[in-house]
């Protein structure tokens, strides 16, 4: 999987069943032998099923300030819960369906699912998955996959402050009660932004959450609080492949990664932290619902990404733990097989988790700018993009002819307006113990190879190359380089074979610069090498003649424009299985600020080398969009307690913005080189329903609602779905059955016009009573009619309304319109629509 566990006692037991079981059947080189890890459902419903969608109390949801009793959903966790004494019902079930499947046989079971999915996950031969799969009572056998990983400033640009915040009652109260659980790589507990030091203020556990503390050597007691309120880590199917490192990926809830730090902090860190980096000050941090509590589900590490059954096994006990949210900011490595992309065991928990009450946010993939290149795929599973937001950082360099040279890098200038000589690396050697000929030696890793007498003083010149990008040099060690030579500062020039990769803003404690474009690095060098003074007859240099300032990189520029959709936003339209054709559902859902995001560092992050040691880290990603929207969703779920998943996804999506900051249309970058070149207005397909707006979403008029029911019966219209429905959910398909066209969400996507099509969309009122006109804008080579044109309705009041859809000609070219509902107490409602073919007439008519 993309990043776009969990271990006590049961970790020493499975690290000696696989050494004895890796010893005797594991190592025969007969293919039939071979093992790996399956994910296996049994056809009996699991226990999430059997009760209610939301937690209800009384009618009520229970809140974190406490209840007045246990709903059925609790009851039906506390089925699926352990027993210090006993094992679990479930567990019993699947150890007793393993021992009669595989008599006498070895395997390895890692994971019980009892909660989402009634399954487990096992460590099997192909011969021993397939006699498990032609048993009565399993309805699905799948081979385990792989997955990955996929702010000072952006509470401000997202207008919390005065906006969602104070209609909460301020940050110290915004997310309040609300749990956030983070599938990840873990977390730094010790980090500021997840204390629970508020003396002011009592900061209790919500009641509904049942989750608990690891602790392990790397995670000691203590580490959990009432902000931190669980932390579990989950592995066994990395282990079981002798692939986990210990040193590096510890085997605790602790991140060694920086990742899971990172996102959990954007969603829920606490208001005011210090940003401290490299020791200059950027401001104070805060998460979008700094008074929301995290969970932690460790399922993702440093050395190697992760692995479904891990996944599927945090996803199901976050659930049963009692999570309000839960954010997934990574995908799977390879698009699903079967007959649809939907029909996979991450989704499907996602579908359980959904169908508990729980809003599923997932980032959308760092794949983009093509078509189809979205990671997140099922309706039930609210997928976000990564756009801008309007601060930046950039510095400069003024060379002595005057030319001034734009480039990055979070450093301080060089003092006043004093110019400083320039000194290329290749000319400062020591010849005792370097060359020219190290095709390395530019890149300036080695002190020891440099003449310290040349560079003292002076801004010494290195190169960036390739191998800064893959990691085997970094700008850390350049600018120790630099240090330890006592030079004024350091300037690096882009080497012409790296084409078209982005740099983000580097820290640096010296004065320094990157210059990221080729062109103008020609420049400085060209400026450089034509100051040089060189003796001929002892082919030496006698003189450095080129002069330097760099400004400081240290202070933000607020002035861009923003949001504009990155390059790496994963696109759609949404892919509905692996012939690429085309879903009737909308990805992603928005955009949502995911680059250049500041947010907390964990102690042992590995991620990035230029950040090791720091508290605070600057990243990009949909990785770091998708965490936003699951703050905010905490703000909408603390104002609207009964929201299903849905209803949150709607507020979210119908009140989303479809301007910049300067009311023009919000731009998409087309391209990974030059991409700020390459752009043009983002389409649905780019930016979903728009860039998100926090405070319109925490009053939205109207939501258009979809419960699992209706998921299952939009699986159910699948062809060829009914057994893989059955096998995943226990949900017998009849009729009628639900097109895509047919959920009832906040857009219309039609992959293929035949002539027309009408489809209905149902809005409630969650507001007072109020009356609507409608407007909409037609795709390009189609006509839309929306019929009422005006309603009133009254709060709690649903109305249908119907939109009818004609191809006017023939185009395979995707085109896009928009429906408006305008209300006269000034809500309005966004619904986009997106046509992909259309075919005016039959062409085989006759």
């Amino acid at each position: 999987m993309q990043m776009e566990g969990r271990w006590g006692v049961g970790f020493w037991g499975v690290m000696v069943c696989l050494g004895v079981f890796v010893g005797c059947s594991f190592a025969q080189g007969d293919e039939g032998n071979v093992t790996a890890v399956y994910i296996v459902t049994l056809k009996q419903a699991p226990a999430s099923h059997y009760y209610d969608e939301l937690r209800v109390v009384k009618g009520h949801h229970v809140r974190g300030n406490g209840s007045e009793g246990m709903s059925r959903f609790d009851k039906a966790r506390n089925t699926a819960k352990t027993n210090r004494r006993h094992k679990p019902y479930i567990d019993r079930v699947h150890d007793s369906l393993l021992k009669r499947a595989l008599k006498g046989e070895t395997y390895l079971k890692l994971y019980s699912y009892r909660y989402l999915i009634n399954g487990f996950a096992v460590l099997v031969t192909e011969q021993q998955a397939y006699k498990l799969s032609i048993r009565r009572e399993v309805s699905n056998v799948v081979l385990d996959f792989s997955v990955r990983t996929a702010t000072t400033h952006t509470p401000q640009f997202l207008g919390l402050p005065d906006g969602a915040w104070a209609q909460e009652g301020g940050f110290d109260t915004a997310g309040e009660g609300i749990v956030i659980g983070f599938i990840d790589t873990g977390i730094d507990p010790t980090h500021p932004s997840f204390s629970d030091d508020t003396p002011e203020k009592p900061y209790p556990v919500p009641q509904h959450f049942s989750g608990i503390c690891e602790v392990t050597r790397d995670f000691p007691s203590g580490s959990c609080n009432r902000k931190l309120v669980g932390a579990r880590h989950f592995a066994a199917s990395a282990i079981t492949r002798g692939i986990f490192n210990a040193t590096q990926d510890y085997a605790s809830p602790f991140d060694g990664d920086g990742h899971g730090t990172h996102t959990a902090a954007i969603a829920a860190g606490n208001h005011g932290i210090p940003v401290v980096v490299a020791g200059h000050t950027f401001g104070n941090a805060s998460g979008m619902a700094p008074r929301s509590h995290v969970a932690v589900y460790k399922a993702l590490y440093k050395s190697f990404g992760g692995f479904a059954a891990d996944v599927v096994a945090a996803i199901d006990q976050a659930a049963q733990d009692g999570v309000d949210i839960i954010s997934l900011s990574i995908t799977p490595n390879r698009r699903p097989p079967g007959i649809a992309t939907f029909f996979n065991p991450i989704d499907m928990a996602l579908l359980s988790a959904v169908k508990a009450g729980i809003f599923v946010v997932q980032a959308a993939g760092n794949t983009g700018p093509s078509p189809k290149s979205i990671s997140s795929f099922s309706p039930w599973i609210f997928s976000v993009g990564a756009a801008t937001h309007d601060r930046s950082y950039s510095n400069s360099i003024v060379l002595g002819n005057n030319i001034t040279i734009p480039g990055v890098g979070l450093a301080p200038g060089t003092e006043g307006d004093t110019m400083y000589t320039l000194v290329s690396a290749i000319h400062a050697l020591n010849t005792t113990t370097a060359t020219a000929n190290d095709l390395y030696v530019s890149e300036c890793q080695d002190a020891g190879n440099f003449n310290q007498s040349v560079v003292e003083g002076n801004l010494l010149i290195c190169s960036y190359s390739i191998r800064f990008v893959l990691g085997l040099s970094t700008i850390k060690q350049a600018l120790e380089t630099a240090d330890s030579l006592n030079a004024a500062g350091v300037v690096f020039y882009m080497d012409p074979y790296v084409i078209g990769f982005q740099l983000n803003p580097i820290p640096m404690k010296i004065p320094g610069i990157i210059i990221p474009s080729p062109d103008d690095s020609k420049i400085l060098l060209h400026y450089y090498n034509s100051s040089l003074e060189r003796d001929d007859s002892l082919k030496k240099i006698v003189k450095f003649g080129g002069l330097a300032s760099v400004s400081g990189g240290n202070k933000a520029n607020f002035s861009h424009n923003a949001p504009k959709v990155m390059y790496y936003s994963a696109r759609g339209p949404d892919p509905e299985d692996n012939f690429l054709d085309d879903a009737d559902v909308l990805k992603p859902n928005v955009v949502a600020p995911g680059n250049f995001i500041w947010s907390a560092w964990s102690s042992g992050g590995m991620d990035s080398v230029e950040f090791l040691g720091e508290s605070f880290a600057m990243m990009s990603g949909t990785s770091m969009a998708a965490p936003h929207i699951a703050g905010l969703a905490a703000l909408i779920k603390q104002r609207f307690p009964t929201f299903s998943p849905s209803a949150i996804g709607s507020a979210l999506s119908t009140t989303a913005s479809l301007n910049d900051n300067n009311g023009g249309p919000i731009m998409a970058q087309r391209a990974y080189t030059n991409p700020d070149v390459n752009q043009s207005p983002a389409t649905p397909f780019d930016m979903g329903s728009g860039f998100v707006n926090a405070t319109r979403a925490l009053d939205p008029g109207l939501i258009l609602d979809s419960g699992y029911s209706d998921y299952v019966s939009f699986l159910c219209g699948i062809n060829g779905s009914s057994p893989v429905v059955l096998n995943y959910t226990g949900a017998s398909c009849g009729v009628p059955t639900l097109n895509a066209t047919d959920l009832n969400l906040p857009s219309i996507t039609v992959s293929k016009l035949y002539q027309s099509i009408t489809v209905q969309r149902v809005v409630t009122n969650v507001a007072g009573n109020e009356t609507y006109s409608v407007g909409w804008s037609a795709p390009y080579g189609a006509s839309v009619k929306v019929t009422p044109t005006h309603f009133s309705i009254g709060g709690g009041e649903k109305q249908v309304l119907s939109v009818l859809i004609n191809a006017t000609m023939n185009s395979s070219v995707a085109s896009f319109g928009r429906i408006g509902l305008f209300g006269n107490q000034g809500h309005v409602v966004n619904i986009p629509l997106s046509v992909i073919l259309k075919i005016s007439y039959n062409n085989t008519a006759g």
